[in-house]
């Protein structure tokens, strides 16, 4: 039976948590925890799922953006984990086409840099073979005038070619938002802001749960289950510490910031992936009339909740752009948002935060608490089905089960059933169309179609609410932004205006204007929705001011 994933029922969800027992809790909503939820519940297993912020909000709403292989670790030998991910990049391509997008990328060789001609033409041949790469996506060599044809941008002196290859950009934070939807619909009780404060045991020392407390409504209880997994990225071993268990390896956390640029003054056409002076690689990305930059990697020890992009960031980052593109000449004003990320990597000695390996590994501890720590965005479903493994056979030890196979190869994601890869354009072009006759612009209509997939219908169906009350002509909503967020409310567990603007929507990142014309009406009309009090509506306007002037780099 599926479970309502509603900012409006959080109530229904709070009692279930606190009433129930389950078989297995993920504390952490990241894309990890929404990947083991979704594969524990549709095996069997009775799942609930926690997290102290919003869903995504630590490092799965924080990342370059891109579900790839990881080309670059072939140079650390890193083979096993580029043919796992690499093959993983189709499935979550088939399973939710609606949020990931093929995207050429060009890698300029230049005299002196990091990969050669040769060693380019090997790597991505290997690449392709390794990742399972489809006929028409597979690498091409470039010659000189070529490459610079392909994006004119880049600097001539010493381009010697490039190579061009295929990897898929998607958006990070609604790919996680559709696989918690997913989860849902099969009978997962997903809360946010709902903080881990303690774990809880049986009388033979096993964990059995957390004491937790609601950050929104104000009250705290037990969550009771048989097994408990810590999928926490950033603060997994915080709650190891809670346990009594952290030792042996730990995480080293690193900083990766983004740049966001107008694509009238970075004009990209094609996706680059280049050196930077210091030798490390760095994206150039053009999305929806904007160019990102990306990524810094650096090691970090602030505040685990805010990571904030610093003037040696941003500096950096635009010298590396100045280089590779010096025609550009971009200065610190041009940059319009930005965002810094934090990868929960494994400690190793002796080596530089690029140099350390991306490998997840799973630590289960002596009182049972399963532990999910590294791994890439990309992996996300293959690390799921070994977790889930992991606790099905606990689960049976313990005379639980039985438990069905895991069937998340083949699943499509929520908004996902759309005829796969192969009839995602003929599915836009004909929910374009029915948005269309809901009374919506074409371009808006479009816009629905593409982000929403399959629940396109269910955000057109609110278009009629607009038009009858009239609501959003008060609020200085279109109709088609004014369904979008009572979608996010009613549908995606938006609780804060913070929740719609940077991870239902992306416009705090990639479309700051439209933020800042529709901050006010926003805000009004959550308030209205879901009843905020004059407190909390007043912590939710500085909180989304304050992220306001983090995008900036203010």
């Amino acid at each position: 039976m599926g479970h309502i994933f509603s900012a409006t029922g959080r109530g229904d969800s709070w009692r279930r948590l606190k009433e129930e027992t389950y078989d297995v809790l993920i504390v952490g909503g990241g894309i990890t925890g929404a990947g083991i939820a979704l594969d524990a519940q549709t095996r069997g297993m009775k799942t609930a799922l926690i997290d102290m912020q919003d869903f995504a909000a630590g490092t799965s709403s924080r990342s370059t953006k891109l579900v790839h292989g990881g080309l670059r670790y072939l140079k650390q030998f890193e083979v096993k984990m580029v043919a796992e991910v690499g093959k993983e990049r189709a499935v979550v391509y088939e399973n939710g086409p609606h949020v990931t997008t093929p995207e050429w990328m060009l890698l300029p060789i230049y005299q002196g840099g990091t990969f050669g001609r040769w060693s380019t033409s090997v790597g991505l041949r290997v690449y392709d073979w390794l990742a399972g790469v489809r006929r028409g996506e597979r690498r091409k060599m470039l010659g000189k005038e070529e490459t610079a044809a392909k994006e004119p941008l880049l600097r001539r002196q010493g381009m010697q070619g490039g190579g061009y290859y295929v990897e898929y950009r998607t958006d990070d934070a609604r790919l996680t938002i559709e696989v918690l939807k997913k989860a849902a619909a099969a009978g997962v009780d997903a809360l946010n802001y709902v903080r881990a404060d303690k774990l809880v045991y049986d009388g033979d020392g096993r964990a059995a749960g957390v004491e937790a407390a609601d950050l929104i409504g104000g009250s705290g209880c037990t969550i009771r289950a048989r097994q408990v997994v810590n999928a926490t990225g950033p603060w997994v071993d915080a709650l190891r510490e809670l346990d009594g268990s952290r030792h042996g390896k730990t995480l080293r956390l690193t900083k990766g910031v983004h740049l966001v640029f107008d694509g009238g003054r970075f004009p990209l056409r094609q996706a680059v992936y280049f050196d930077t002076p210091d030798g490390r690689m760095v994206f150039a990305i053009p999305r929806d009339g904007k160019t990102y930059v990306g990524t810094t990697d650096t090691d970090y020890a602030g505040d685990t909740a805010h990571p904030r992009i610093s003037a040696a960031d941003r500096d950096y980052l635009l010298r590396a752009c100045n280089d590779m593109f010096p025609e550009l000449k971009l200065e610190r004003g041009d940059v319009e948002s930005g965002w810094a990320g934090l990868r929960p990597l494994i400690y190793e000695e002796g080596k530089s935060p690029s140099e350390v390996s991306r490998r997840d590994e799973i630590f289960v501890s002596h009182s049972g608490l399963v532990t999910i720590a590294g791994g890439k965005l990309t992996g996300y479903r293959k690390m799921a089905e070994t977790v889930t493994d992991r606790l099905a056979a606990a689960l049976r030890a313990a005379g639980c089960g039985p438990y069905r196979p895991c069937g998340t190869r083949t699943m499509p994601l929520s908004g996902g059933d759309v005829g796969g890869s192969g009839g995602y354009a003929a599915f836009v072009r004909e929910a374009t169309a029915a948005g269309e006759r809901a009374g919506l612009p074409r371009q808006e209509a479009e816009r629905i179609a593409a982000r929403y997939g399959s629940n396109a219908g269910a955000v057109f169906e609110r278009v009629g609410r607009w038009q009858t009350a009239g609501d959003g002509g008060r609020h200085g909503l279109s109709a088609g932004d004014y369904a979008a967020l009572l979608y996010a409310i009613e549908e995606e567990m938006a609780v804060k205006p913070v929740d719609y603007m940077i991870r239902r929507t992306g416009a705090l990142l990639f479309d700051i204007d439209w933020v800042r014309r529709h901050r006010d009406g926003v805000v009004a009309l959550m308030a209205e929705c879901l009843g905020y009090g004059s407190e909390e509506l007043a912590a939710y306007e500085e909180e989304l001011d304050r992220e306001l002037a983090a995008v900036r780099c203010e």
